[in-house]
């Protein structure tokens, strides 16, 4: 690992160690899934603890101390010849100290030794409680082993604290290293979406489409899907986290892809709707239209120091004045937004935090007011139209759905939309499948 990501890394810990005062922090990774008998899942680290210390490896966990003489303490599986040539390269205690700048490095199996005497005398200690019912036994054994020293003047931490809320503040505002790696995931799944654009045509199935998605993701290095595919043609669209991925693409119908690439841990999260024939026509270029206005509405929302809200409130203003234009709904644009008469056909938010998890951490507001934007925060922007069959739903609209959604960083002087290369416009998508 370069040795400015490895600082940047080894920055956030002293950030956070500044933050807990005489506190200890305890971040486990996520543990191995068992898939079938000896088969796991493929494995995927806990993102607050990646992004503490950039270590991909399972079983392992980082204890970071505050106060005066501030340190970082890594456990980690040790060296082990056998096991490296069924399973692949272990750093080992040693190795990773020096390579992940830490302070200390223990086998994990000392863990258990280790980790009450670096709770002792300390007044707190940060954990995320109820994340993992295992880890909340074991962390409470660690706090009574300590309590039960008591008569040696040994104190234990008297506050728990979710280690969460210092954590997901400083991920909110992603630094250079983060955004460089996202901006390389959006290219990378702005090809995807190129792929599939220039792929699809009647007759296909969706889970041809996804395979193409998956190639682009791979070939250009990215690890996996930050989440899975929904490649949804037709009424299909309507469903909104539809995933079966199994119908044939008619020539007459939308086709929805959401999907986006994991890249060093950044997720990417796109959606672009376009017609399997490759042209537009008559009520699904009318409904894609009114969701693009709405989505270039939402985007110009966002700036610093504009509400987390503000991009949503402006989607559906449009949105709801287009639905109203259209004879989709009834009334006046007003009544519709209030009674909430919209959600019939757009009942989702327009965006959500974006980083190492595709709905990433943070939070969106406290006390009835929403967070305000600030330089360095990433969210989508995706509006969308979803018409269900039903009373007064004109004909020629039902079984479309349709969604737009950008990756958008917000900087000083308003935003920069990181997904932009991906085609959206009416002649832009035709442009691209005509090409094909």
């Amino acid at each position: 690992m370069a040795e400015d990501r490895v600082a940047a890394f080894k920055a956030r810990r002293e950030r956070l160690a500044r933050a807990m005062g005489e506190g200890v922090a305890i971040v486990p990774t996520a543990p191995e899934r068992v898939r079938n008998r000896d088969a796991t899942f493929p494995y995927r680290f806990d993102s607050y603890f990646y992004y503490l210390t950039g270590f991909t490896e399972p079983d392992a966990v980082l204890v970071v101390i505050g106060g005066a003489a501030p340190r970082s303490i890594l456990f980690c599986r040790s060296k082990n010849e056998e096991r490296e040539i069924w399973e692949g390269f272990r750093h080992g205690p040693e190795a990773a100290r020096e390579a992940f700048a830490m302070d200390e490095a223990f086998p994990i199996e000392a863990l258990d030794e280790q980790v009450p005497a670096l709770l002792g005398d300390r007044e707190r200690l940060y954990f995320s409680l109820g994340a993992d019912p295992q880890w909340d036994a074991r962390v409470t054994g660690w706090l009574n082993s300590v309590r039960s020293r008591s008569r040696t003047g040994i104190r234990a931490p008297a506050e728990l604290v979710d280690l969460r809320t210092l954590l997901d503040e400083m991920r909110l505002i992603k630094d250079e290293f983060e955004l460089a790696t996202m901006r390389r995931a959006a290219a990378i799944s702005t090809s995807a979406h190129r792929r599939a654009m220039r792929f699809v045509r009647p007759g296909l199935h969706e889970y041809e489409v996804e395979a193409e998605l998956m190639h682009e993701f791979l070939r250009q290095g990215a690890q996996a899907p930050a989440y899975t595919s929904i490649v949804a043609t037709g009424a299909n669209a309507c469903v909104l986290h539809y995933v079966s991925n199994r119908a044939r693409l008619e020539r007459d119908e939308l086709l929805l892809i959401d999907a986006g690439c994991e890249l060093d841990g950044y997720a990417s999260d796109i959606t672009r709707t376009f017609p399997v024939s490759g042209r537009f026509q008559g009520a699904q270029k009318a409904l894609y239209e009114l969701v693009l206005a709405a989505q270039a509405d939402a985007i110009a929302a966002v700036a610093p120091g504009r509400g987390f809200s503000d991009p949503h409130d402006a989607a559906v203003r449009t949105l709801a004045q287009g639905m109203i234009d259209l004879g989709l709904l009834q009334g006046s644009l007003d009544s519709v937004i209030e009674t909430g008469a919209y959600r019939r056909f757009y009942m989702h938010r327009t965006g959500h935090w974006l980083g190492l998890d595709v709905h990433d951490a943070g939070d969106y507001g406290a006390e009835g007011r929403w967070k305000p934007l600030a330089s360095g925060m990433v969210l989508t922007v995706e509006p969308g139209i979803y018409v269900r069959p039903g009373e007064g739903v004109p004909e020629a609209f039902c079984n479309i759905g349709i969604r737009i959604e950008d990756d958008v960083l917000v900087t000083a002087e308003g935003c920069e939309v990181l997904t932009v290369e991906a085609p959206k416009s009416i002649p832009e998508i035709e442009a691209v499948m005509r090409a094909a």
